[in-house]
């Protein structure tokens, strides 16, 4: 997932002629923490994303849409691709697991405060 993200954020800056730099800076993080988004090491892109789609003029299931690059001419239909909204609901998951995480830290947090 991140690695298809990255490359659409790759492929989209490039398009409207920016730096990573200049995205990042957008962004409000710092150029290799946006590179790291683009080489799909990193995840926090998700953080990011109104603000990427904003920057980028494009719509969040744009962002996460598989699409094949190759040229229409090339292109074969394969019905195993996973659709956008396939990996919509995989990245709402991703976030329900995720603040269920958060939510066993702040109870448990919450439980050493009180034992204090």
């Amino acid at each position: 997932m991140n690695n298809l993200v990255g490359n659409k954020l790759k492929i989209l800056r490039k398009n409207k002629k920016m730096s990573q730099e200049e995205v990042a800076d957008f962004l409000g993080i710092s150029q290799s923490a946006y590179a790291r988004m683009e080489s799909g090491e990193s995840s926090s892109w998700a953080n990011y994303i109104l603000k990427i789609c904003e920057v980028f003029a494009i719509f969040p299931e744009e962002l996460l849409k598989v699409e094949d690059l190759t040229p229409d001419a090339d292109r074969k239909e394969d019905p195993s691709r996973e659709t956008g909204t396939h990996l919509s609901d995989k990245v709402i998951e991703q976030y329900e697991q995720r603040i269920k995480e958060l939510r066993k830290i702040i109870k448990k947090l919450k439980k050493e405060r009180k034992s204090k």
